[in-house]
């Protein structure tokens, strides 16, 4: 089975500040309500080809798995796979500016 989530949020900050926030790794607990932790397998900063291992809490369950990041366009696009974990997942994150 294929799901396909796609979300948006318009945030009032410059593009530069939302995109680099996100795209690091390393704050996706304070941003993400369901991750908990976000650990470096392979050493930042993070550029195609780095590991994060995330543990995360869906639907009362704990879910642990690494992505792999496959596309990253700082500004502009990111891309990650998983390598490991319960079942496959590909995640990217686009930002755009509006108005």
């Amino acid at each position: 089975m294929i799901v396909d989530v796609t979300t948006e949020i318009v945030i009032d900050r410059p593009i530069t500040v939302v995109a680099e926030y996100a795209a690091e790794p390393s704050n996706a607990p304070n941003w993400y309500v369901n991750i908990t932790s976000a650990e470096w397998k392979t050493p930042p900063p993070l550029q195609v080809g780095s590991l994060v291992a995330f543990v995360a809490q869906f639907m009362g369950k704990r879910l642990a798995y690494t992505y792999e990041f496959v596309d990253v366009v700082p500004g502009e696009r990111l891309t990650m796979t998983t390598a490991q974990g319960p079942f496959p997942m590909t995640t990217t994150y686009t930002w755009t500016a509006v108005g």
